[in-house]
């Protein structure tokens, strides 16, 4: 019993899934305290029970088979906000992914790059992404441009400089070993540098993928009128806070399917990295 207290040393696997579900039970106990204290108060409006939440799941999915109203529109909206949002999300997080990776191992590779590229995102990068809302708008109008390149620019700069630190990581030993043998440059980069910080990049795209979704919520607030942060905000103004946290949940659900299709993808594709902290 001891060993499961023991830094970075691994546990059986079903004392792990058991804390991960007593995580949850501990979250939902809290929830429901939360909702019968305000109850207690005469405020159960104001933070709805679980049970209130599933309701709002149950209602959804009759009227989605039976057709009745308002149920049946409570679904549908949900199916569009949920699909226009993953778009808007997928669109800025690629485009970030195909932008960051590249100059990140630039940085974290040549000096040069470093010098000429980390100075100005560093810059950059403190300039708070809201503030830029009214710029983007100017630009690229109202359309879904201007909130995509608001998720994007809200995750390009951590994920280049993570991309950069994650090639830094690899002990330079490796990159010699790469010139004793007669390799390139070029090899350096792309048979060593690469190869051995790609766990470490799908890592960091991991955690930029869940920042993209933090931001989503942002840019649906510049003139939306489908997705998944407008029907928060249209919900808050009518005091349906059952339905917020029924949107609430659906986000959470959605990031940890994502984070785990994530973590399943390293473990398959980079399981000597797995072995390696095993």
């Amino acid at each position: 019993m001891s060993g499961l207290l023991s830094p970075r040393r691994s546990i059986p696997r079903p004392f792990y899934w058991g804390s991960a579900v007593l995580g949850f039970v501990v979250l939902l106990c809290v929830w429901q305290w939360a909702a019968g204290y305000y109850a207690g108060q005469g405020k159960q409006v104001l933070f709805p029970s679980p049970a209130a939440v599933g309701q709002v799941m149950q209602n959804m999915v009759r009227g989605a088979a039976t057709g009745q109203e308002p149920a049946a529109r409570d679904f549908q909206n949900f199916a569009t906000d949920l699909r226009i949002s993953f778009f808007r999300v997928t669109a800025a997080f690629a485009l970030a992914a195909l932008t960051a990776i590249p100059l990140g191992v630039m940085i974290g590779s040549y000096r040069i790059g470093e010098a000429f590229i980390q100075p100005v995102t560093e810059f950059i990068r403190y300039i708070p992404v809201p503030a830029l809302i009214p710029l983007l708008i100017v630009i690229f109008g109202i359309e879904e441009t201007s909130k995509i390149m608001l998720i994007y620019l809200g995750t390009f700069f951590q994920l280049m400089l993570m991309v950069s630190d994650e090639i830094r990581r690899v002990p330079y030993d490796l990159v010699q070993a790469v010139y004793t043998m007669g390799g390139t440059r070029r090899e350096a980069v792309t048979e060593v540098l690469l190869p051995a910080s790609w766990p470490g990049i799908v890592d960091a795209l991991r955690l930029c993928n869940g920042w993209a979704w933090s931001w989503l919520i942002v840019a649906e607030l510049v003139a939306a009128n489908e997705g998944m942060g407008f029907r928060i905000v249209k919900y808050q103004r009518f005091l349906q806070t059952d339905k917020i946290f029924f949107y609430l949940v659906a986000l959470g659900v959605i990031g940890l399917m994502l984070d785990l299709a994530f973590r399943l993808f390293s473990k398959i594709a980079f399981r000597w990295n797995v072995a390696a902290r095993n």
